[in-house]
């Protein structure tokens, strides 16, 4: 397997999400020009479209949105927050007097 490989099958996976496609090993194949052997084969490949399938799966649920929910407030904060700290330290940079 390459970079390249699990560079196309994530990319893959994120389109057919996006597009609200079903995440299939058969549709990844077809879309990453992929063997669907090599798929299920190679354990990264398969973790990832695992992965999106779970998640594909989940977002339809109100477990699977609320979990989703909290993490986005999880990032959203931690972002916040190193946004605060930048402008902190750009103050303290800045020329007061000018």
């Amino acid at each position: 397997m390459t970079r390249d490989h699990l560079r196309r099958v994530e990319q893959v996976c994120s389109d057919l999400t996006t597009t609200g496609t079903p995440v299939t090993f058969t549709a990844v194949a077809e879309a990453a020009q992929i063997a669907r052997a090599t798929l299920y084969r190679n354990r990264e490949l398969r973790a990832v479209i695992d992965d999106h399938r779970t998640r594909q799966t989940d977002a339809r649920t109100l477990t699977g949105l609320a979990t989703e929910v909290a993490q986005l407030r999880s990032i959203v904060e931690t972002l916040a927050t190193t946004v605060t700290a930048h402008e902190e330290r750009l103050r303290r940079l800045s020329p007061r007097n000018r």
